[in-house]
């Protein structure tokens, strides 16, 4: 592993043309229209792990197409107020576990919502949510990234970045919970999906986005082999008459379309040897964003990037908004 990307000074600056759909705006508000026609039916039930120090709640609601949506709450114990809350998304091929594996957010105080991601939760740790869509898909490449990309309509992450809009309304909806103050984090696919939440939600008051994933695709796939980009490289490998529709779907569901729309205070992180989630495409986000920023930079990591360092960094990070 070697640095093989830009130089951190032309990283800094790197704000690469932006291929956007002249129709992004009304796309997105007739999805989340559409999602918001149906009851929300947000359900908490408590479930007991024996940890005292916390309370944990499985969540379900309903997202994309009113589609059950499985999740945590995980709360202090003691509380006397309603409280700030974390709302988290995970990485590629993971699944939200067991409440317990998530107790980091509410040991510092505040609530913290972490959403299923589905049909997924069979790589690394198991998920609940499966992907119930069956209309309009294309034969795609094994994984996610391909299932429906010949029409933004049927893509897989309208799915999910709609699930992730009500996943926020759905902890907003808990009695314990600080409408008003909702901060949005994850790392890799997670980092990507913060991306689009907070552009989504412009009131969210943070984001924290991880080497962040669904950034910047088209050259994501030209300077690395790795997967999960690779997925979609493959299927155009096969599918060469179709490699400007894939990239037209994918307009609507990049990174670097939605950080214009976040105004969210936000913190980034990038490892400069990162061969999955490129730097290039980490900084083509963040330099779009629009909202106050910030990026700790790891220079000799990969995709793991700060892993502790950055977690105390996000620790700071919300301390210095929620006093």
């Amino acid at each position: 592993m070697a640095f093989f990307d830009v130089s951190l000074k032309e990283l800094q600056t790197y704000c690469p043309d932006r291929d956007e759909p002249a129709d992004f705006d009304a796309f997105w508000q007739s999805t989340l229209q559409e999602a918001r026609a149906l009851p929300l039916n947000a359900i908490f039930q408590k479930v007991d792990y024996g940890v005292v120090a916390q309370e944990t709640f499985d969540v379900t609601f309903h997202g994309f197409g009113g589609q059950p949506v499985k999740g945590w709450l995980i709360l202090p114990s003691q509380r006397r107020e309603k409280l700030p809350c974390v709302v988290e998304f995970i990485g590629y091929g993971g699944g939200r576990n067991f409440g317990f594996d998530w107790l980091l957010w509410s040991s510092a105080g505040f609530a913290h919502f972490i959403m299923d991601t589905r049909g997924q939760g069979g790589s690394w740790s198991k998920g609940d949510t499966p992907d119930l869509y069956a209309e309009g898909g294309n034969g795609h490449y094994p994984g996610s990234m391909t299932k429906g990309v010949l029409d933004p309509k049927h893509y897989y992450y309208r799915r999910v970045f709609t699930d992730a809009v009500r996943a926020i309304e759905a902890a907003r909806s808990h009695p314990d919970v600080d409408a008003s103050q909702i901060a949005v984090t994850g790392g890799s696919q997670g980092g990507g999906i913060t991306i689009a939440a907070a552009g989504l939600v412009p009131d969210v008051v943070a984001a924290m986005s991880d080497v962040p994933f669904l950034c910047h695709y088209r050259r994501a796939t030209e300077i690395v082999d790795t997967y999960p980009y690779r997925e979609i490289a493959e299927f155009c490998h096969i599918h060469r008459d179709k490699v400007d529709t894939v990239f037209h779907t994918l307009s609507y569901f990049d990174g670097v379309n939605f950080a214009p729309r976040a105004k969210a205070k936000t913190l980034f992180s990038v490892g400069l040897m990162d061969q999955v989630c490129p730097p290039s495409t980490v900084y083509a986000a963040y330099n779009y964003w629009a909202g106050e920023k910030e990026i700790k930079v790891y220079p000799y990591n990969g995709h793991e990037g700060g892993q502790s360092y950055q977690t105390l960094e996000k620790l700071k990070f919300l301390k210095s908004i929620w006093k």
